[in-house]
């Protein structure tokens, strides 16, 4: 190759490079935003987490208003009931460090585009709105939640694979819509889903009873037991009436992990409730707590499924619960007892004591709520008188239980018998030869 040639490809390769460069530049003025906040900052400059007090989430027709009053967060449009604090903290914190991943300049013209339009007939496209105020009531910020972003796609268009983000508005920033990687899946403008779920702890049943439908003053059965470990017993059980195990298990366990759907404002109660099926449970424990239950049904909801074939929903009740407790206030010594083990029994005693205690304000806090639960969690205390007792003809024998072999009666011991075959008489002949 002369020297002439290498100049010659010298000077190409600096011509290429200047153009490639050219076009690099070029092509990154023409997608760089010209947005206030770029890619890796924080969607804030600078957001006072801590001054907090007030969040309302408006999605469609549904709001949701957390308010902070002496550190403790509730819910306003369930009659003020705490708040789950954990996933209030967790969006605060989440808010206040999501970052960019891009910045989109945009007019308010195409905010359908990105799922914020407030007149959309479809509730999915109207985007979720976020207010949040301080204790005088001065908003710290506004925010409007899009639509997902879809992996793996132009941003501006909405397909692709997976959610690998969602798009944005801070409307304190007027430059445009940003995408963010945090997708904010548990933010939701249904006041249920920011509930408290901490509910009851019914431990160490002694007693149960329930009233017949729209009979408060009566008692349809009650069922007690002498001990902890112990099998219920039917007051006032006749001759023949034998408990059923299958239907009386379930109750010492009852509202042991208690779990409520949602709470029912008072002025909303009238409207789905089904007072002539109302029935009182009352149980009392072993440790000193008594508690009534008034729970009834709930009207079936009018509003046929989209789907025809997909199942009814489950039916809910409404539950009410009044509870009290006599604590003892010292430990019963037992006898012979070593310094010891009386010490190790008194630290016991002390703790639980304090346990109870606290359990007992924090139920007593449930008064006078209207809780919607599942069938499922009141299901044991439906039954009549009749559906606690074995069927007629039923020894009742129950379950084997783990680790222990049941008794086996021995087998009867089987003989094979052959039926008597007919043999046909000799013809004329034969058996003589060799007989």
């Amino acid at each position: 190759m002369s020297k002439r040639q290498v100049v010659v490809l010298w000077i190409l390769a600096i011509l290429l490079s200047v153009a490639a460069y050219f076009a690099r530049s070029s092509n990154s003025e023409r997608f760089e935003s010209k947005t206030e906040r770029s890619r890796g900052q924080t969607l804030f400059s600078d957001f006072p987490v801590t001054e907090v007090a007030k969040i309302q989430v408006t999605s469609g027709e549904n709001t949701s208003t957390l308010v902070r009053k002496d550190g403790k967060w509730s819910v306003t449009e369930r009659e003020d009931y705490p708040a789950n604090v954990t996933s209030v903290n967790e969006f605060l914190r989440s808010l206040a460090e999501v970052k960019v991943t891009q910045g989109i300049e945009s007019e308010p013209s195409l905010a359908p585009r990105f799922g914020m339009d407030p007149g959309a007939k479809d509730e999915k496209n109207r985007g979720t709105d976020v207010v949040l105020s301080n204790d005088a009531g001065t908003e710290l910020a506004r925010i409007t939640l899009g639509k997902n972003l879809e992996s793996g796609g132009d941003p501006m268009s909405m397909f692709g694979g997976g959610s690998s983000g969602r798009f944005i508005r801070n409307h304190a920033d007027q430059s445009g819509v940003y995408v963010v990687s945090e997708l904010f899946s548990t933010l939701s403008a249904e006041p249920k889903r920011w509930l408290e779920d901490d509910f009851l702890k019914v431990e160490k049943i002694k007693s149960v009873s329930v009233t017949p439908r729209s009979k408060p003053t009566e008692i349809a059965w009650k069922l007690t037991r002498a001990d902890e470990s112990g099998e219920f017993t039917l007051d006032g059980a006749k001759e023949g009436e034998n408990l059923d195990p299958n239907a009386t298990t379930p109750l010492k366990s009852l509202f042991s992990y208690a779990r409520f759907e949602d709470i029912v404002p008072k002025d909303k109660v009238d409207e789905i409730a089904r007072p002539v099926d109302k029935r009182v449970a009352k149980v009392e424990t072993f440790e000193g707590f008594n508690y009534t239950f008034t729970f009834m049904p709930t009207e079936a909801d009018a509003e046929k499924a989209e789907d025809p074939e997909a199942p009814p929903a489950e039916p809910t009740y409404l539950m009410t619960v009044e509870v009290d407790a006599t604590l003892p206030a010292e430990r019963k010594k037992e006898d012979k007892e070593t310094e010891e083990d009386a010490k190790t029994k008194d630290k016991a005693f002390t703790e639980r004591k304090a346990e109870l205690e606290k359990r007992l304000a924090a139920e007593k806090a449930l008064a006078g709520r209207y809780f919607k639960v599942t069938k499922w969690t009141v299901d044991a205390l439906l039954k009549d008188r009749s559906g606690l007792l074995q069927a007629a003809g039923n020894t009742g024998t129950a379950a084997p239980q783990p680790g222990i072999t049941p008794a086996v009666a021995p087998r009867r011991r089987v003989e094979a018998v052959t039926p008597p075959i007919a043999i046909p008489p000799l013809e004329e002949g034969e058996g003589k030869e060799g007989e």
